[in-house]
């Protein structure tokens, strides 16, 4: 039950210093200390994790909580985090376990078969590594991802994306759903807003679709800081050229939080002009988040408009795709169902 466990995927360094090769941050951490994620530490020239067991959150919620609109729409997923982050995000919801050190934390040990028996008996599809960043949490989620396709259990990861090629290719075979945040197309943003960079959430979210999992992007739009109409256009265009016109990608409204409590809320005109720059370059499935009761929380035909699956806010309250095909017109509708 212990929760520190021998890491994978570090390299023995000089004066029993190690490298971590679990996120982009690749720390080079001294004997006895910890990682920027507060949750990886060299012991004796190898990396441990900290956080095994360690679960701060639980909770059963739909699906579409994650956001997942098009992966199991209307079914439940057990969900898990721990705490710590390799990011240091400003405005983070849940900076309350991610930016806290172990010893700060109210926490209860959970084990992977453990977790997959609470899951199947909660009536969950899935099981969901989410409310802090997942990637960090290596050993325990690929062990207990092992466990639940063993079981018939869909995973999923929601995710900022940080996570290193070795580490995604790894946990791969047994990761259904990649929930990513590309929380800005701007590097400046990443760097003084969450002491990370850009380029390495691009390539991890064209790796999860190369390597056959479901993709979700979103985008928190946050004024001021990532709303500008030629921002959203470049994203959407990297989206579009790189994950295909069916990605679902769900703008979603920022509220003040955290180290951001003087921000104003967005606009939602300005979700809506997000949305649709995106329609207009091409992508068929756009979200808006937070707003609930808008028309753009629900799914509709990118052929004929029809309205497939109408939501408010995690409710499905119509669901009208037949075969994966819009009843009006037979379009091919790309939801993944089982």
């Amino acid at each position: 039950m212990h929760s520190v466990k021998k890491g994978v995927l570090f390299d023995p360094l000089p004066d029993n210093r190690a490298r971590c090769n679990i996120c982009e941050q690749r720390c080079r951490i001294l004997e006895g200390r910890l990682g920027f994620c507060g949750t990886r530490k060299n012991i004796n020239g190898k990396i441990h994790t900290i956080i095994y067991n360690t679960i701060s959150s639980e909770a059963v919620d739909p699906i579409e909580k994650k956001p997942l609109y098009h992966f199991l729409p209307g079914t439940l997923s057990y969900s898990l985090g721990s705490i710590g982050c390799n990011f240091r995000c400003e405005h983070c919801q849940n900076w309350n376990i991610s930016q806290i050190r172990l010893d700060q934390a109210y926490t209860k040990e959970i084990t992977p078969e453990q977790a997959i028996r609470r899951a199947l008996a909660a009536g969950s599809k899935s099981i969901s590594w989410t409310y802090n960043e997942p990637a960090i949490w290596h050993e325990y989620t690929y062990d207990s991802a092992v466990l639940a396709k063993e079981a018939g259990l869909k995973t999923v990861y929601v995710t900022n994306g940080y996570i290193t090629p070795e580490a995604l290719e790894r946990i791969s075979p047994y990761l259904d759903a990649y929930r990513v945040d590309i929380k800005s197309f701007s590097d400046s943003f990443y760097r003084k807003i969450c002491s990370a960079r850009l380029a390495p959430v691009l390539a991890s979210t064209r790796l999860a679709k190369e390597l056959g999992m479901h993709v979700e992007v979103i985008t928190l739009i946050i004024p001021g800081r990532n709303d500008s109409p030629e921002e959203i256009t470049q994203l959407v265009k990297w989206l579009h050229d790189n994950l295909g016109t069916d990605v679902p990608i769900h703008f979603t409204r920022f509220y003040p939080m955290y180290k951001m409590e003087d921000a104003n809320p967005t606009p939602v005109e300005t979700l809506e002009m997000a949305h649709d720059i995106a329609k207009r370059e091409g992508l068929r499935f756009v979200y808006l988040g937070n707003v609930p009761g808008h028309r753009y929380e629900n799914t509709y035909c990118p052929e004929c408009n029809a309205l497939l699956i109408d939501r408010t806010g995690y409710i499905i309250s119509e669901y009208n795709i037949k075969d994966n095909k819009c009843p009006r017109c037979g379009e091919e509708i790309p939801i993944v169902r089982s």
